[in-house]
């Protein structure tokens, strides 16, 4: 091992004892005993809605985690599940409410329906299209890549967004205020898409480094004050109209149109040196860097550091466990946000498509 390997290993077991503060003992260690997360919502391997004994996704591992935190309401909400008919992607997403958590339950139960939605109208439209191109002698072109996906994840999140915004409620003063954030990761057999709105954030664990699937909407970002400032709006202390901290969400209607549901879009060709990825609200982005997660659940899947729980809170497998780890880890390092944590196992999803790359 090089000096500087040394160095950045001695750095990494200071950090993890710094964040401990009496709960990690150390990053060497085999073992961790402590008490779970406040409050844990969720710590599982099962789609949204799955019931016991389904089969769960096709992803031979993943893991999730909600804790309430030092707040006194959960606005934060996790949807795991499969879109698509034709070709299907397993789909995982983190959603940050404020105002309330109805906005982010909505997202929760419909978002992934209204993309699947999406895809087999566009699907049928294709089909159509191609068919009379044959009777003309033309021919149908494929689907895929940027632009459709671009597409595709547009009209599903403005569709979310009109649910959320029109929704009759009790008290309709608040649909006026209440919104959430959204990071969607959906896995195919060869490619990873992403779409992004708001301070959720994906981070990739690829090739030994941490790497950014998604970019945080704040109001600070120059490229998004541009936008708001040129829709009219202003940014005030770092949030729009001085109310919001994100620049991007899904409600949020009295807002408008300052703040947008439009999300940004990237598409990745997966590759063997893919090993996971983590999707979380801002509660955990906003007290670790994406390096050091990545380092914690490195370790975690690799055997080199363990968390015990009571016997009703074991999750059975490793992933799971990393996102419980982070979540406590960031609640013991201060954190006073709701916290959200999904890690994804990319390595074990498909051997043959791995290999092959």
């Amino acid at each position: 091992m090089r000096d500087s390997d040394y160095k950045k290993k001695a750095k990494m077991d200071s950090e993890y004892k710094e964040s401990s503060v009496g709960v990690l003992p150390s990053l060497s260690s085999d073992k961790f005993s402590g008490k779970p997360p406040v409050c844990v919502l969720t710590a599982s391997g099962k789609r949204t809605g799955e019931k016991e004994g389904e089969i769960t996704v096709k992803c031979a591992s993943h893991g999730l985690i909600s804790v309430i935190g030092r707040q006194r309401v959960m606005e934060d909400a996790v949807a795991v599940a499969v879109v698509g008919e034709v070709e299907s992607f397993d789909f995982f997403a983190v959603y940050d409410g404020h105002g309330g958590s109805y906005a982010s339950e909505m997202c929760r139960d419909r978002l992934h329906l209204i993309i699947s939605n999406e895809l087999e109208e566009r699907r049928r439209k294709r089909r159509r299209m191609t068919n009379r191109r044959d009777v003309e002698g033309g021919c149908g072109g494929g689907e895929g890549g940027l632009e459709y996906w671009g597409e595709v994840m547009a009209a599903s999140f403005a569709k979310m967004d009109v649910e959320v915004n029109n929704e009759e409620r009790e008290y309709p003063e608040a649909v006026e205020s209440e919104g959430s954030t959204a990071v969607v990761v959906m896995v195919g057999e060869e490619e990873l898409l992403v779409a992004n709105c708001g301070g959720s954030r994906a981070v990739m664990y690829r090739g030994g480094m941490a790497l950014p699937l998604s970019r945080d909407h704040k109001p600070d970002r120059p490229d998004e004050r541009e936008r708001v400032e040129t829709a009219g709006g202003m940014i005030i202390d770092s949030r729009v109209l001085g109310v919001l901290a994100t620049s991007r969400s899904i409600g949020d209607r009295f807002l408008k149109p300052y703040v947008i549901s439009e999300p940004e879009v990237t598409v990745s060709e997966r590759r063997g040196t893919d090993e996971f990825i983590v999707i979380a609200s801002d509660g955990l982005w906003d007290i670790v860097s994406n390096e050091f997660a990545c380092e914690v659940v490195r370790r975690c899947l690799n055997g080199e550091l363990k968390l015990r729980f009571p016997e009703n809170y074991t999750s059975g497998n490793r992933a799971a466990e990393a996102a419980s780890l982070l979540a406590e880890m960031a609640i013991a390092r201060g954190g006073k946000d709701n916290i959200s944590v999904v890690v994804v196992e990319l390595k074990m999803y498909s051997s043959s498509s791995s290999s092959s790359k």
